[in-house]
């Protein structure tokens, strides 16, 4: 290879920009993969009275959709960063919509577990995470509320899509409303299209011939996406700052944190070490067993809601219009709690904020049982679809507050790949349980008491690292 002398090119988060068309694009694949999935509970009765099946077969199709966008979150970031975050969510367009368009002529539950469980979840997880994983690497001073936008899709989705699948229901019978469905997540496709990714990167050659090379990595980006990238900033902004001294990359010699991603001959198609080093830090280890309790009680309200206001006499719209509700709230609570979050006064508390919203959301679970009419389950759906929207915004900023962002993207696949053994085994357990007592109860208290618990283990893993500092911090006691 002949030798040439390279520029360093270095591309800030431009917190603007193209920046905001990323956001919305995030925003239409959390429509297309969230809020779709949360609306697969509607099919519910549908699929028991079709096929003749009980709560925890039937609960298996939400759990395998679940647990299969979770579980394969590790390869869309895989995907995303050895490629391109672009070809990731198209490829998940692509797969889902042939998962859904399968399952219109699903003729058993068995053919559901494979086509809308398996296919469409895997087209959903090569999508949802390098999307959100891209708006982290275009904003830094106003992340959480980009990410409150972003992460409103699933609720805005949920209030459209929830009424609007009942309809076609009615209209067209569930394989009717599966095969629209179908047509709607194709639009993924287009989302990744308009997915420009960015790097902050950096490329030294020494007139020898030697050449090291260090990254700070996002997703893949060509010389032209970056003159593109800080042209459309300057357009919006007037001027690109330059990048802190905390963006350069530093010499390996140094001890540079940034990971270091190989993308020649082989070694691409493995993971590194540097890529995953955060596994070891306590503090994200306590972050992650949080997150298993969490994922433990999150998916069952949404999975159970509308059986239980069927249960206790609710019209099947209106069950639907709870759905909804949860939808239009979830917004509320994403983009405030966005936009609170950033603010100075909350924006060091901003793991408090998250575990606030866990805890009151476990609360909400624990009084479900009580309500037996739609006028009460008006509240519970208001007081939970906030304080999910709220939990949902903040989980990409508190993962990324712990581990930097240039570990975002693997970090989240690792996150999400934590939720999926529990949203495979919980709805099918608390089918399990309203087929044994015969109602929701126990249901609703397993949801309330594992959300509970994810906010009291992350609650003590921060004092005791408030604590570890605190002490490494004190001077050492003066001999007398």
């Amino acid at each position: 290879m002949a030798d040439v002398k390279r520029q360093s090119v270095v591309v800030s988060p431009p917190d603007g920009g193209w920046g905001w068309v990323i956001v919305g694009c995030c925003f239409m694949v959390t429509v297309c993969t969230r809020a779709v999935t949360r609306c697969i509970s509607i099919f519910f009765v549908e699929f028991q009275a079709d096929f003749g099946a009980d709560y925890s077969a039937t609960a298996w199709i939400h759990s395998l959709v679940d647990c299969t966008t979770m579980l394969c979150a590790p390869v869309g970031s895989l995907v995303g960063n050895r490629w391109s975050c672009r070809l990731a969510v198209m490829l998940g367009g692509v797969l889902s919509s042939c998962g859904l368009l399968l399952s219109s002529f699903s003729t058993s539950l068995e053919l559901l577990y494979i086509s809308l469980g398996v296919l469409t979840g895997l087209g959903f997880a090569l999508s949802y995470t390098p999307a959100i994983a891209l708006v982290g690497c275009y904003f830094r001073q106003r992340r959480a509320l980009a990410y409150g936008i972003a992460m409103s899709g699933s609720g805005i989705g949920t209030f459209v899509l929830a009424p609007a699948v009942q309809l076609l229901i009615e209209l067209y019978s569930w394989r009717g409303a599966l095969l629209v469905l179908s047509a709607f997540v194709a639009n993924l496709c287009v989302c990744g299209a308009l997915l420009r990714p960015i790097t902050v990167q950096g490329e030294e050659t020494e007139d020898t011939g030697e050449e090291s090379r260090a990254e700070k990595q996002c997703c893949d980006i060509s010389s032209q996406d970056a003159e593109l990238t800080v042209k459309l900033s300057e357009d919006s902004k007037g001027s690109l700052l330059s990048a802190p001294p905390s963006l350069l990359p530093l010499p390996p010699s140094l001890g540079n944190p940034t990971p270091r991603l190989n993308r020649r001959g082989l070694g691409s198609c493995f993971l590194s070490y540097e890529e995953y080093r955060f596994l070891l830090r306590p503090d994200f280890l306590g972050l992650a067993v949080s997150f298993l309790f969490l994922a433990s009680g999150c998916s069952l309200p949404f999975v159970y809601l509308v059986p239980y206001a069927l249960s206790v006499g609710v019209s099947h719209q209106h069950a639907a219009f709870l759905m909804s509700i949860l939808g239009v709230v979830d917004i509320v609570g994403n983009i405030t709690f966005g936009w609170l979050t950033d603010r100075k006064c909350l924006k060091p508390r901003r793991l408090a904020c998250y575990v606030f919203s866990v805890a009151m959301e476990g609360l909400c679970c624990l009084f479900a049982p009580l309500l037996s009419s739609f006028m009460l389950l008006v509240p519970f759906a208001v007081l939970y679809g906030y304080f999910d929207g709220a939990y949902v915004a903040l989980i990409p900023v508190v993962t990324s507050d712990v581990v930097g962002s240039p570990y975002l993207s693997s970090a989240l696949g690792v996150v999400y790949f934590l939720h999926a053994i529990p949203y495979l085994v919980s709805p099918p357990i608390g089918g399990w349980l309203v087929d044994v007592t015969g109602s929701y109860t126990a249901t609703f208290f397993l949801s309330g008491a594992a959300l509970l618990a994810s906010a009291l283990v992350l609650t003590t893993v921060a004092v005791i690292c408030r604590c570890r500092r605190k002490l490494s911090q004190a001077p050492p006691p003066q001999p007398v």
